[in-house]
């Protein structure tokens, strides 16, 4: 480039923006880190669901002596009661994966609920349920499910219970401020002025609008979700009677497994939790990044620009 050369910066032409409504094959063809947590995901899915069928122990079963390293019949060693630590890991996975989707379920319908109506119909509902949620939000999670689960019991029912009654704040914000948004919008308002009822506002122009966002919290949900029953079976307040990855933890950590070198009885549940907790992450974050297009939007970005040459008539 010569020294008088005058250099100009002139935008791009921003890259055509695909629809809101973006299937799944695109999702996981664009993102592959999606591709890499639904693997995991339906790994440990299909493990819940067919490995107990297949291993030749029982989860009460004695199989060696205890904290028996790992070997050829055993690849993850015997836990304290001398249980095949890979069957226990498959009876582990169906009550915490449970666990994980029943609560985001009943987590993700109380927000999202609050959320609509919060937003669409604004004024006092929009007050007063942004006050309620404003005094959960404030109050600590995990220490108001230990006062609850030992009010309760430690039930597996109650604990899910306990559990989705406490991750519904953060979906009824983010979903109340799409729909504040949404409800402004040309072929809403033209819906409202034709005589449409609100039902049939929320339910064909309103939630289809929200829809990605309801599933991506969905799926960070589960995580958290099977962070807490992990907590709470960790600190004593799980259901003595179920199997979980947390209650494994507590039982390798009560025995002083670390004290007797048998890591396999404590790193084995501690690694399935971070994995499929790291799973819902990534897959929820690259559902919110593709389905939300306002988190593509870049109106200043350094990419959207290119150096030219100034013609004779702009120097001019």
């Amino acid at each position: 480039m010569s020294a008088g050369t005058t250099i100009g910066l002139e935008p791009t032409a921003p890259e055509e923006t695909q629809g809101r409504h973006y299937t799944v094959r695109q999702v996981l063809r664009e993102r592959p880190s999606a591709v890499a947590g639904l693997i995991v995901l339906i790994v440990f899915i299909l493990t819940a669901i067919v490995g107990p069928m297949l291993t030749p122990y029982g989860p009460h079963e004695r199989a060696g002596a205890p904290f028996e390293p790992p070997s050829a019949a055993h690849p993850l060693g015997l836990d304290d009661a001398g249980i095949d630590m890979v069957t226990l890991l498959m009876y582990g996975a169906r009550v915490s994966l449970f666990v994980g989707f029943a609560a985001a379920a009943i987590a993700i319908t109380i927000g999202s609920a609050i959320g609509l109506a919060a937003g669409y119909y604004a004024g006092r509902t929009d007050t007063i349920s942004m006050r309620i949620t404003d005094y959960f939000l404030v109050i600590p999670d995990v220490p108001l499910m230990i006062v609850i689960a030992a009010i309760w019991g430690n039930n597996l029912n109650y604990i899910i219970l306990i559990i989705g009654l406490l991750l519904w704040t953060w979906t009824a914000r983010v979903i109340r401020s799409q729909v504040k948004s949404v409800r402004e919008r040309v072929y809403v308002r033209r819906s409202i002025a034709l005589g449409g009822s609100n039902r049939h506002t929320i339910l064909t122009h309103v939630l289809p609008q929200v829809s990605p966002l309801i599933v991506a919290n969905t799926v960070l949900l589960i995580a958290v979700a099977i962070f807490d029953e992990t907590a709470l079976a960790y600190l004593g307040l799980g259901d003595p009677t179920a199997i979980s990855w947390g209650k494994l933890i507590k039982n390798a950590s009560d025995s002083a497994a670390v004290s007797a070198g048998a890591w396999w009885a404590i790193v084995p549940p501690g690694v399935c939790v971070a994995m499929v907790i790291l799973a819902c992450t990534m897959i929820g974050q690259a559902l919110e990044d593709a389905l939300n297009p306002r988190l593509k939007a870049s109106y200043l970005a350094a990419k959207g620009f290119r150096i030219t040459r100034l013609t004779e008539e702009q120097r001019a």
